[in-house]
């Protein structure tokens, strides 16, 4: 850095000041609305007629739904409190000898799952980001001690002594070999296009890593891994002479042992026995965590966060800097929501106007209380720790070993919080990101969102709605299971972090109630229109314009949002259906197994999500179209719902044709309405497809079958 740069901001936070205030108007109208809906609802509950009694239950229910609503929009509404962004200056950083060290966590645990090519590719393009080599250290958990894993380690190291010096030579930006030699790259090197020499070095670079490609696919595939294993714990090194000079970052492969007896505490615990290991052979102050599958798709990346903890005005009190989570398999319309849209371009710079988003990847007394019994982890606890660690020796990775035990962090705090003092990643959820980045937030550290133009990470997307489903049930019952334990948001947040900002964390882990009002507004009114009880006001009463207004209201502002981030209106309706979906299958079993778990019915569980590619699913994707090749606990109730729907719909308008009481019904045929068309997929799958993954129709005759069977016999209750 220039001397004349030494004065000037390294980050700059700006507050979008209209965006704020268009959030503001909308928030006063809807809750101005909502609290005419509450008196709506209250003067009916109050008042005396002969009609009360027998139309008491679904009004409760319906009323019910629309306060859970509103509490979670409310919560949802700090988000959009103060929005933010932000502009970063990496050419401002000092000189690369001044700059930190750098360890880098990448886990995985399942090579048939997270194939072992991608996850060397991440691990290449880690080992390949601009940073001075001497300070970057790559370290790879394997939880499931998979021999073909490292094997792959071993070559990928190979790869790397002739990867990363063509990487540096034409300034690539994208380092992730996979990537760049993908058609979708072309213009990554166009300052070299016209040039020769660079032809001929990327053809032979190409022969290389189709090479290495092949030698990771003819690895013996027989060789079975164990996930009970002893701890494997290899730095990687290799000497080829005839190969670009080149200084290398530290690779290490990490294994740790893993017992029946033993409890694993899933990704945390893995992340942690890094913690530990990188401790005594590299000490970086600052940890890169990355999913297996989410390469680096920019090298600055590292230095770009730098620009924030380098920052004396806020690197006192971060701990941490988020990235957005982006992905390169995306299709257009995104029928999935795989890329989060709305989590990572609204909620997530909100809340960096606050105090920091979440996580999305620590008094040094009685420390051997704390951390366990090892002597030289203790030492590195401090800042001037400094091991001369002469790599490949054995004796010397005998600490390693130890710190990767089963048995050391019996009798210790790891994985816990006490007094204010993190000892690693939490173990109390599997969201272990999520409730991690809380605790340190109601510790009072903050953290910011850097969202730079070119995407700095890129990772595989689900794409299929089995495994989309798999995973959301995965991901919100370890989010509900933090609103119902200590760590409640409302209760262990609101004492130590700002109101707002625990209102945001109060969202996250209450959303997946979306599951009881959805069910219930997508069932009660169909039903009541059925059989002609009326729960909205008639066409001609001046509070339709209420539910009118906060029906549009919500659904305008998601427009808005998504229009305002790149989207489009497809993807728009793209994301009501699969919130609807989500929200009546994963919302759902999220939520009941949260429930199991608190009372001790089930254990915690963990399944990593499916990363290989399978052409034919990808290419429904691509093509816009649902693969419902899902479980059937997921494919049942999106049946059932629709069919009630649609079934309550052709009843209920042939009863207001015969009755004419359309004036008192018009709300819900238009909720009917509604729903039928957002599931039109639905009908595609069952009618018009004739592909692999339209819906079987051994799990929909029956389905629907019993759901009408089941919609005639309560309808001739009502009669009785």
């Amino acid at each position: 850095m220039d001397s004349s740069d030494r004065s000037l901001p390294l980050n700059i936070c700006h507050v979008q000041k209209l965006l704020l205030m268009v959030n503001r108007l909308y928030m006063l109208l809807h809750s101005t609305a909502l609290l005419f809906l509450f008196h709506y609802r209250l003067c009916f509950l109050f008042q005396q007629s002969e009609s009360r009694e027998s139309h008491l239950l679904p009004w409760i229910l319906v009323f019910a739904s629309e306060i859970i609503l509103s509490f979670v929009w409310i919560f949802d509404q700090a988000y959009r409190w103060r929005p933010v962004s932000r502009s970063v200056f990496p050419q401002r950083l000092p000189q690369d000898d001044k700059l930190p060290p750098i360890d880098v966590f990448i886990c995985t645990a399942d090579p048939t799952k997270e194939p072992t090519l991608d996850v060397m590719n991440t691990v290449l393009s880690a080992m390949a980001l601009d940073y001075p080599a001497q300070k970057l250290h790559v370290y790879l958990s394997d939880d499931g001690g998979s021999p073909m894993t490292l094997h792959g380690m071993r070559e990928a190291r190979k790869f790397a002594r002739w990867w990363l010096p063509f990487c540096t030579r034409y300034k690539l930006r994208n380092r992730c070999p996979k990537a760049y030699f993908s058609a979708l790259e072309e213009d990554d090197h166009s300052d070299f296009a016209t040039s020769s020499v660079y032809m001929a070095d990327k053809q032979k670079i190409k022969e290389k890593y189709e090479a290495f490609k092949e030698d990771i696919k003819a690895f013996r595939k027989d060789r079975a891994f164990s996930r009970d294993h002893t701890s494997v714990i290899e730095v990687i090194q290799e000497s080829i002479i005839g190969v670009d000079i080149v200084e290398m970052p530290l690779l290490v492969y990490v294994s740790r042992e893993k017992k029946p007896s033993h409890p694993h505490h899933f990704k945390a615990g893995a992340l942690n026995v890094l913690l530990r290991v990188s401790s005594v052979m590299s000490n970086s102050p600052y940890i890169l965590v990355l999913d297996c599958d989410m390469f680096c798709n920019d090298p600055t990346s590292a230095r770009y966060a730098m620009c924030f903890h380098l920052d004396p005005k806020i690197s006192s009190s971060l701990s941490f800097v988020q990235f957005p989570q982006k992905f390169h398999n995306i299709s257009k319309n995104d029928i999935y929501d795989s890329q989060m849209r709305s989590l990572f371009t609204v909620q997530w710079r909100g809340m960096d106007g606050l105090k920091g988003p979440v996580m999305s990847g620590t008094d040094l007394l009685q420390l051997k209380e704390y951390f366990g019994t090892s002597n030289e982890f203790i030492k590195s606890l401090t800042q001037n720790y400094i091991r001369d660690l002469a790599f490949g020796k054995n004796t010397l990775l005998e600490e390693p070993h130890l710190l990767a035990s089963c048995e050391y962090e019996i009798g210790s705090k790891w994985g816990q919080e006490e007094s204010r003092l993190l000892v690693g990643f939490l173990y109390d959820s599997v969201v272990e990101d999520y409730l991690t980045g809380f605790v340190l937030h109601s510790n009072r550290w903050t953290s910011v969102f850097c969202e730079p133009p070119r995407p700095h990470f890129l990772g595989s997307a689900t794409t299929n709605l089995n495994d989309v489903l798999i995973q959301g049930t995965r991901w919100y019952c370890g989010l509900f299971e933090n609103g119902i334990n200590r760590f409640c948001p409302l209760i262990y947040g609101l004492s130590r972090m700002p109101l707002l900002q625990s209102l945001c964390f109060a969202w996250l882990t209450y959303f997946p109630l979306y599951c009881l009002p959805l069910w219930c507004l997508a069932t009660i009114p169909q039903l009541c229109l059925l059989n002609g009880i009326p729960l909205y006001p008639k066409v001609s009463d001046p509070f339709v314009i209420i539910f009118v207004f906060i029906f549009l209201s919500a659904l305008l502002k998601h427009l808005q949002e998504v229009l305002l981030t790149g989207g489009t209106l497809h993807k728009w309706i793209n994301e009501q259906r699969i919130w609807m979906m989500k929200s009546v299958t994963c919302h759902l079993y999220g939520c009941l197994d949260a429930l199991l778990k608190k009372v001790g019915v089930r254990e915690a569980s963990f399944l990593p999500t499916n990363k290989s590619e399978d052409n034919e699913r990808t290419l429904l994707y691509q093509m816009d179209k649902y693969d419902f090749r899902a479980s059937n606990i997921f494919i049942v109730p999106i049946l059932a719902l629709f069919t009630i729907n649609i079934s309550c719909f052709v009843g209920g308008v042939y009863r207001v044709l015969l009755v004419g009481d359309c004036d008192k019904m018009f709300i819900q045929l238009c909720l009917a309405v509604f729903v039928i068309i957002v599931n039109y997929p639905i009908i595609e799958g069952l009618v018009i497809r004739k592909d692999q993954g339209r819906i079987s129709k051994s799990v929909a005759i029956p389905v629907i079958l019993a759901t009408v069977v089941l919609l005639a016999f309560f309808k001739l209750l009502r009669n009785v």
